[in-house]
């Protein structure tokens, strides 16, 4: 007797095949029919009209401390998802020493975390203990490890300091780390050079040929071929398989391109550079205000970032280097998240330059010094035609970058980007059925068993006998994003079921509490 059996549904297996009409067993945790025939179950679900399709996978999410907030990860199941990819742009849940310890504090007294810890294996110990509704995999953060270890200086990395960042980095991957991650325009990453990059990927792929470097690159904008050059060296001289986080040509200066950009990947892969990205279906990214200061502005951490911002002599030389901006570039950042100043959530920087009586750039500050520097933003800097041509790409994946937020509770705040409530229906339903961008099979393909494949995730990413019971049905003609950039906690439509681990999280559209996610190692 089947814990559950989907029949009438038309599978789309994850491997980039045909989809064909089966019917799907679930018993426990697993997979364990798939086939034409009727198999008695607790639970019967008619998926007539639905597509039967391994559970999404969110290769780049950002959920470390929001599940330890609310382990319900409801933005993320109501889009079908079942398992992310964290630990993504230098930043994971651990090793967390140090000045990094130090950094975080403010993020977890935030959300309301109370628990402590310094390792992976602590970390896991007490998100097992809270409960998760999707699978949790994790990089290993550059930025951690740096972090703790030399601080947030602006200095080479020693023959001292590469030892101890390497111990950490071994002690990450023993404890169930899948990779290492950057984000080299973040503090304290931005202050690395390639060669200790190099030797940290070196000594990581001693430890297993599986594991992986992801990279938020140094620039996504003006030297946009030279960081795509720097990964590909990175990769090259470390013999490690690489993903480039959220690839984009930010700025309209920086649209011509995209075209550069994926003749580099394109002949890297075709030496046997084993090379992967991702990408979210917007046009406008999301990160911390202040990344629009020069990286020098970071050095020594935000009490020094803030004494900078205070000091006139300081401010001019900012100024100086971000140079003259017109309307339209303050016009396109808008203010995601505050604690203080609750009324520009939602807002531009131009419109609340225009609210206060002061000039763009002198509102920016005054934002980050009345904020501490904690002020998230949402930049409108893409363009549409260059997002096509990265999400057509046949190694793309979709990633939220985005954490895992809930409708009420501790992570419903701010106006954060309607990404991580939409990005996985909205590739479906503009991209796929209404653009004929790719075909559906071949979506499913990179939301499934690739990610699965790229990440090594055993058992994970395809619908066959023996495999994880990860699965989502959604109706073809009805999926969409309801999601916006003013309202972006809305759930999208025509997601029906959801299955993590054999568990039903997702009925008839509805939430029903399960929290069956595993740590994936």
């Amino acid at each position: 007797m089947l814990d559950y059996f989907i029949k009438n549904g038309i599978i789309l297996d994850g491997s980039g095949s045909e989809p064909f009409e089966a019917n799907v067993g679930i018993l426990g945790d697993k997979i364990t029919y798939v086939g034409r025939d009727g198999v008695p179950a607790h639970e019967l679900i008619d998926a007539n009209g639905c597509i039967v399709s391994p559970g999404f996978i969110d290769t780049h999410a950002h959920s470390e401390f929001t599940l330890l907030a609310d382990g319900r990860a409801e933005g993320k199941l109501s889009q079908g998802v079942t398992t992310e990819i964290n630990g993504n742009c230098g930043l994971s849940a651990a090793p967390l020493f140090g000045d990094f310890l130090e950094h975080r504090e403010v993020d977890l007294k935030e959300l309301g975390i109370k628990e402590r810890w310094s390792t992976f294996s602590e970390y896991f110990h007490i998100l097992k203990d809270k409960g998760i509704a999707v699978n949790f995999a994790t990089l290993c953060g550059h930025g951690n490890i740096r972090a703790s270890v030399i601080g947030y200086k602006h200095v080479a990395s020693n023959e001292k300091a590469m030892l101890k960042m390497k111990s950490l980095l071994a002690d990450a991957v023993e404890q169930g780390a899948n990779g290492l991650s950057t984000g080299l325009i973040y503090p304290p990453g931005v202050y690395s050079n390639t060669e200790e990059l190099i030797e940290l990927c070196s000594s990581l792929i001693t430890h297993h040929s599986s594991l992986i470097y992801a990279s938020h690159m140094r620039s996504e904008g003006d030297a946009l071929i030279e960081a795509i050059e720097e990964v590909i060296r990175i990769a090259e001289k470390a013999r490690i398989k690489v993903h480039i986080s959220h690839i984009k040509t930010a700025g309209e200066a920086n649209w011509q391109k995209a075209d550069m950009a994926i003749e580099r990947m394109e002949n890297a892969r075709q030496q046997g550079l084993k090379l992967t990205c991702d990408r979210y279906p917007y046009i406008a990214a999301s990160t911390d205000l202040d990344s629009v200061l020069p990286s020098w502005t970071y050095e020594g951490g935000v009490d020094e970032e803030l004494k900078r911002l205070g000091d006139p002599y300081v401010k001019g030389k900012i100024k100086a280097e971000i140079g003259q901006k017109n309307n339209s570039y303050w016009q396109g950042i808008y203010i995601s998240s505050v604690n203080k100043n609750k009324w520009m959530e939602g807002r531009s920087i131009f419109d609340i330059a225009s609210e206060i009586k002061k000039e763009p750039l002198d509102t920016l500050f005054e934002i980050l010094i009345e904020e501490k520097a904690r002020a998230g933003a949402i930049f409108f800097s893409m363009s549409e035609a260059n997002i096509r041509k990265f999400l057509s790409l046949s190694y793309t994946m979709i990633g939220s970058d985005s954490s895992a937020r809930c409708f009420t509770g501790h992570t419903c705040t701010g106006k954060p980007h309607p990404r991580g409530f939409g990005t996985f229906p909205r590739f479906i339903s503009k991209y796929v059925r209404d653009e004929g961008l790719i075909t559906l099979k071949e979506a499913i393909k990179r939301m499934t068993g690739l990610p699965a494949l790229t990440f090594g995730l055993d058992k994970r990413g395809f619908i066959k006998e023996g495999f994880y019971a990860d699965i989502t049905l959604f109706d073809y003609e009805k999926i969409t994003d309801t999601a916006t950039f003013k309202e972006p906690y809305k759930k999208a439509e025509g997601i029906n079921y959801v299955f993590v681990n054999g568990k039903m999280a997702l009925k008839e559209g509805e939430f029903t509490g399960s929290l069956s996610g595993m740590i994936l190692k």
